[in-house]
């Protein structure tokens, strides 16, 4: 394999050409400068057929990205519309994690109300309402939020995410309360691991009870949390299954889980080196081993390009059995999903809308799919009550950094009026 695509130089951020290179042990992306020399990085390390995965993707068309990411925002080249629009309410934090995209903490001057106001205004003009995520920073430090939520939805904002460490949704009930009555649709909640040693190396302190916590104070305020661990090698890539069995056992309220292997941007602790990058392949291939699940289970972003990500979803038992909805072989890999189809599929599987369920109906509805005889009311009652998501999204950092795949990235970010990539707008030159 020998592909060419674009990307930058990791240390001056210039648009450079770029090349996937096969090798025995997976693929490789090689780029060069001028003036700082050759680099190489592994962008798939063999545990699944590259070409298969793709699944026909195209490449990048001819003279196309010759500026990327320079002075990016959402041009006539760029393929996808807006899914999730992320927009940073506050650069507060109450923890100094190891990794942050962000960089959140410090002195930095923080958004006035009327200034967000109008953010999210910008934001349900040009992107066509899509989903609305709060980050930060720590977004819960505001204690305007509530009306911020409430303000996005009054605008017709379909689906409002809140990003967050979960601290102050552990500590203050009356703020899940007002979150939730505000319109809140559903929570992402970092969530790194099930010990406590995993928050000290990645957090700075022990969490995990107080993730616990948040979760709970969330159920009781009937809001929908999904699961969101960074993935570090060398410190909880042997606990993927753990964090799949602990979310599991807590459907309906917690609604999947959605892993990133860690990029290197914003904030982290030293140049990578190549022995530290842990691949899509290598996540789906560990949540395989360590779980027992299936890999025709997972599916390709069909949004994003496939190289983002993957998706999958399972109905859960009592006991937090995952049975598959979806196989690889039976779904179709034709053609693209719009921003907004993808939107309502996170949408309709993030937001709790359960109501209880006896034992007697979700055996049977579990019976029913097992002996191929469908039953739709039974179907889509247990989907409301236990469905249960496991995805990923690989971001891009300024070493690995692929044209192609930005040109489709579906989660943008409002930046002083303009509309961005995710990964354009954190890219960050390596450290020395």
């Amino acid at each position: 394999m020998n592909e060419r695509t674009r990307s930058v130089c990791p240390v001056c951020l210039r648009p450079v050409e770029a090349a996937r290179i096969g090798r025995k042990d997976g693929i490789y992306l090689h780029k060069k400068c001028r003036e700082h020399g050759a680099f190489m990085v592994p962008i798939w390390r063999g545990r699944l057929d590259f070409d298969s995965w793709r699944g026909g993707s195209k490449g990048l068309p001819k003279g196309q990205g010759q500026h990327c990411p320079e002075n990016c925002g959402i041009c006539d080249e760029h393929e996808q519309g807006t899914c999730c629009a992320l927009l940073e309410v506050t650069q507060r934090c109450n923890l100094h994690c190891r990794f942050c995209f962000a960089d959140g903490g410090g002195e930095r001057e923080e958004p006035g109300f009327e200034e967000l106001k109008q953010a999210i205004a910008l934001i349900m003009e040009r992107c066509g309402r899509p989903l609305l995520q709060l980050s930060g920073g720590e977004p819960t430090l505001r204690d305007d939020l509530p009306q911020l939520i409430r303000y996005a939805k009054s605008l017709g904002c379909p689906y409002v995410q809140l990003n967050t460490n979960g601290i102050r949704l552990a500590e203050d009930m009356s703020y899940v309360q007002a979150l939730a009555q505000a319109g809140l649709s559903f929570v992402f909640l970092q969530f790194d691991g099930v010990t406590e040693e995993v928050y000290r190396t990645l957090r700075g302190r022990d969490l995990f009870e107080i993730k616990r916590k948040a979760i709970e104070n969330c159920g009781r305020c009937r809001l929908g949390v999904t699961l969101v661990p960074t993935v570090v090698r060398g410190v909880n890539e042997t606990a993927l299954g753990d964090i799949i069995r602990f979310g599991a056992l807590l459907s309906p309220v917690v609604r999947g889980i959605h892993f990133q292997p860690v990029s290197f941007f914003g904030r982290y602790p030293e140049r990578p080196e190549e022995g530290q990058r842990y691949t899509l392949d290598e996540l789906l291939s560990d949540i395989c081993r360590q779980t027992g699940l299936p890999f025709d289970a997972f599916l390709p972003s069909c949004c994003d390009h496939p190289l983002c990500g993957f998706h999958a979803a399972f109905l859960t038992s009592f006991d937090g059995t995952l049975t598959p909805v979806n196989h690889r072989k039976n779904s179709c890999q034709c053609g693209r999903t719009t921003a907004a189809q993808n939107r309502e599929y996170i949408g309709r599987h993030w937001t709790r809308r359960d109501k209880t369920m006896t034992d007697a109906e979700g055996t049977l509805a579990e019976g029913a799919l097992s002996a191929g005889i469908p039953n739709m009311e039974l179907f889509l009652r247990q989907m409301r009550a236990g469905s249960f998501t496991l995805t990923a999204m690989a971001f891009q950092d300024a070493m690995n950094l692929d044209v192609e795949r930005l040109h489709r990235c579906s989660l943008h970010v409002y930046d002083n009026g303009t509309i961005k990539p995710f990964c354009a707008k954190y890219l960050t030159a390596v450290k020395d």
